[in-house]
């Protein structure tokens, strides 16, 4: 029994029952009620400091995560007292655990594997990676497509549509090099026909761009953008599984999602600053 929890409940019903019927019924002995009525309950700095970060993030974090935030902003603290913290005021990161998954795609014009599943990048435009995704939540079947640069795992691109098809990728890509020097970038996809057709592969080299694809059937070798997908939909979707969402409803909370993961979730591997916030700081 949670003590603070059973303290609220004798105070809603103390009125119309006494403590000792009230103790009785749920099991707790009066000396520990009155035990945990001179408890004091109040959070300390550092209780309210580590659950204000949770419900910003909306539990979408770990405590590792939680600990990285906190020293940013000056306080170390042992990450098993910021998980204890958590635990204790239920604020656990409440994202299912992501599954791995296998892409499949016809081949047209495959090209070599230029990425080797090195996704480390020392400066902004060296490697983007790409995919599509299903976004099976509204009234019909919607597409995500989305351009990442692992520089700072900043989402630089993306399109939703009802369709999955070359046109989808190639406005992505024109999202992405508008304003940007492409000369030389690799960006790495898998094999769906989507990237191998002629017209990606012709958009490319007219942006400078080198193309790079996964081994067939091989996930890990776009680990990161699967990722980054599969992100998305456990942190913005899967939480409102059965709630019937129009495609207006989906595309709206693609946006405000790719808001989030570029202005305000943390990363570890980015010193738990976010991707903009990281590229701001490093410029």
């Amino acid at each position: 029994m949670d003590s603070a929890l059973f303290l609220e409940l004798v105070d809603c019903f103390k009125d119309k029952y006494s403590v000792s019927l009230i103790c009785k019924c749920m099991g707790v002995a009066r000396a520990t009620y009155y035990r945990w009525r001179k408890k004091d309950f109040t959070k300390t700095e550092l209780e309210e400091k580590v659950v204000a970060i949770c419900e910003q993030l909306k539990f979408r974090v770990g405590y590792r995560t939680v600990t990285g935030l906190l020293k940013n902003d000056g306080l170390q603290v042992d990450p098993k007292t910021v998980q204890r913290i958590m635990q204790k005021y239920n604020t656990q990161c409440r994202i299912k655990p992501k599954r791995a998954k296998k892409m499949k795609g016809e081949s047209h014009l495959v090209v070599p594997n230029l990425l080797e599943q090195n996704f480390n990048a020392s400066a902004p435009n060296q490697k983007w990676v790409t995919d599509i995704t299903y976004l099976p939540f509204g009234e019909s079947m919607l597409y995500l497509s989305t351009i990442l640069d692992l520089y700072n795992n900043e989402v630089i691109a993306y399109k939703v549509s009802g369709t999955q098809n070359a046109q989808l990728v190639l406005d992505t890509l024109k999202l992405a090099c508008q304003k940007r020097n492409t000369a030389g970038t690799i960006i790495h996809s898998d094999q769906g026909a989507q990237y191998t057709s002629r017209a990606f592969q012709v958009t490319t080299r007219e942006n400078g761009i080198i193309t790079s694809m996964s081994r067939k059937g091989n996930c890990f070798d776009n680990a990161v953008i699967e990722s980054f997908h599969s992100s998305l939909k456990s942190e913005e979707f899967y939480p409102l599984a059965g709630v019937r969402l129009t495609n207006a409803i989906v595309q709206q909370k693609v946006e405000d999602y790719m808001y989030y993961y570029n202005y305000i979730r943390p990363f570890q591997k980015l010193n738990c600053h976010s991707p903009i916030e990281y590229r701001t700081m490093a410029a």
